[in-house]
């Protein structure tokens, strides 16, 4: 059969334009998408504080009871309650009537005990005048020489004794051990004190500076032990309720040894200067203690860092622009950071944000952000990139301005 030049000529034609047709689709198909841009941040290692939130409680400097050393009435309290008193201050008073009296006494039998030396001395001195000539005999001079001794003796035991008398009697009036301030009183006016015990009265604390008291666990403990530090440039620094650090910072003055079996922690603590005196012994307090310094470690951020069955990791930008896993080691949390120990390595891009388009051994285009953006919310998608679930598409579908393929 002979076609129609005209007919060939129009299918020519026709096939020619779907052809084309079929060219403009398969472009804007197999052109692919570009690579998704992703936020990173380039980490470096350094010297990064090892710090620790903790929870203390706070105890007075020192503390000392202030007790009646003596039986007697208690006449009347002296102090304020509740005020700042000075070491040697006047507190209490004690009716010093019978202690007086005892000075009294005591006064009396020294006076005799005197005399007495004074006779027995007179004998010895005549004994020992005649002893040479043999008017007295050896068994005279002897008893008088012992006489003499014994009287001596009597005198300084006399004069022990109106010494503890007047010691006795200064503890009638009761001052401040040390200074600080005082509590209320234990006992009223009239009571009688010192009967037997003794017995308190008051007590005083020194809250110019303050300890707080706060514990580890043995693993923590060990962190800080590789920190090379328990001493030296430690810092406990005190949250005050409304969540602001507390103006004075203070410092590890002691750490234990043994382990409490009940806890497993060992017992750490620290001394905050007070001088005003707005902390208070017997509070629990917020600490954020810092150990010293961990050497050669990262900070990540924490939308940085993952976890799955195998490890923690971090998705990097390398060198190529391709995305690569690193497994990590991070040990703790830090402000809003991971510290990271092993597994990454000097200037290594991590992606902090839109790490949800990453994917190992693909292509990404690396743009820095700050760090400390980097956890805050809304951080999470790449800069610049359109919210996804606009009108069905994916975000990376309208970045790559790809429309529905129009029919012929």
């Amino acid at each position: 059969m002979v076609k129609n030049p005209r007919t060939v000529a129009i299918a020519a034609a026709l096939a020619l334009a779907l052809s084309a047709c079929g060219g403009k689709d398969q472009a804007q198909q197999g052109g692919g998408m570009p690579p998704p841009e992703v936020g990173v941040v380039t980490v470096k290692p350094g010297d990064v504080p090892l710090q620790k939130d903790l929870v203390g409680r706070l105890a007075a400097f020192r503390s000392a009871d202030v007790r009646a050393r003596v039986p007697g009435v208690l006449q009347r309290r002296v102090y304020e309650e509740g005020s700042d008193v000075k070491a040697g201050q006047v507190l209490f008073l004690i009716d010093p009537a019978p202690l007086q009296a005892e000075v009294g006494q005591a006064q009396a039998s020294l006076a005799s005990a005197q005399a007495n030396y004074a006779n027995s001395k007179a004998a010895a001195d005549r004994a020992r005048r005649l002893a040479p000539d043999k008017f007295v005999s050896q068994s005279d001079l002897d008893n008088a020489l012992a006489a003499e001794r014994s009287a001596g003796a009597a005198v300084k035991q006399a004069e022990a004794a109106l010494a503890n008398a007047r010691i006795n009697l200064g503890y009638a009036t009761v001052t401040a051990p040390i200074s600080g301030r005082a509590n209320q009183q234990q006992v009223t006016e009239g009571a009688l004190v010192g009967q037997g015990t003794a017995t308190l009265l008051t007590t005083v604390d020194q809250i110019d500076q303050l300890y707080v008291n706060f514990s580890l666990s043995v693993s923590e403990l060990e962190q800080v032990r590789r920190a090379q530090q328990l001493a030296g440039d430690s810092k406990v620094q005190v949250i005050l309720p409304d969540g602001t650090p507390y103006e004075h910072p203070g410092k590890l003055d002691f750490s234990g040894d043994v382990v409490d079996p009940t806890t497993g922690a060992i017992a750490l603590r620290a001394l905050i200067p007070n001088p005003e005196k707005n902390l208070l012994p017997g509070t629990f307090v917020t600490l954020q203690a810092t150990l010293g310094t961990q050497p050669n470690a990262y900070l990540v951020p924490q939308t940085g860092l993952q976890r799955d069955a195998k490890s923690a990791y971090v998705l990097v930008v390398g060198s190529d622009g391709k995305v690569a896993r690193k497994d990590v080691r991070a040990e703790r949390q830090q402000g809003g950071n991971w510290v990271v120990t092993q597994g990454l390595a000097p200037n290594d891009q991590v992606i902090v944000s839109g790490v949800q388009r990453a994917q190992p051994g693909s292509p990404a285009t690396a743009k820095p952000v700050d760090a400390a953006d980097a956890g805050k919310p809304g951080a999470a998608a790449a800069p610049g990139a359109p919210a996804q679930g606009q009108a069905g598409q994916k975000p990376a579908e309208k970045a790559a301005g790809q429309e529905p393929a129009k029919k012929d």
